[in-house]
């Protein structure tokens, strides 16, 4: 197993793993599958802020990917920052998410990060789970905020802060 910084050649892997979750679940409130251009136009934008986009290979195969980016643009929110992890659903529940969890932290500096914030498409037990694993704790639910398969959804709103800002 490696972990390494994502780049846009990675774009057809992180579509195959993404757009499962958009075409099948609610995980995710997009509802058109995203092309390789534009999730290579994704991965730019997060690297070129600075922040962390890595990737997960199992022989040499993507199978999940974690990136950080802002959580609002309002300079005010700067310390504060939204993670996003996703698996290959051939992999879910195998630890990769722990994995990736444990690498992300150590890339964030909490000098320059006060808060992750994940937003969580809820009932997901499992995302609940992992990030309660690693301290997140739920702050806020928002009810019926997306409709997404003819339903409307919830999402909740887990929160880690790391340490001072500057």
């Amino acid at each position: 197993m490696v972990i390494r910084k994502a780049n846009p050649d990675d774009a057809s892997a992180l579509c195959r793993i993404y757009n499962h979750y958009v075409v099948h679940t609610a995980v995710t409130f997009e509802t058109d599958p995203v092309s390789e251009a534009e999730m290579g136009q994704r991965v730019l934008e997060v690297q070129n802020e600075n922040l962390p986009y890595f990737v997960l290979e199992v022989e040499g195969r993507v199978v999940g990917y974690y990136y950080v980016h802002k959580w609002k643009n309002r300079c005010a929110y700067s310390s504060t920052k939204e993670v996003t992890v996703y698996l290959d659903k051939e992999y879910v529940g195998k630890g990769l998410g722990s994995l990736l969890y444990e690498h992300m932290l150590q890339q964030i500096d909490p000098e320059q990060t006060h808060v992750l914030i994940a937003g969580i498409c809820i009932p997901n037990d499992g995302s609940v789970r992992l990030h309660e694993k690693f301290g997140f704790v739920q702050v806020s639910t928002m009810k019926e905020v997306g409709r997404k398969f003819d339903e409307w959804r919830d999402v909740g709103h887990w929160m880690l802060t790391l340490g001072k800002t500057i």
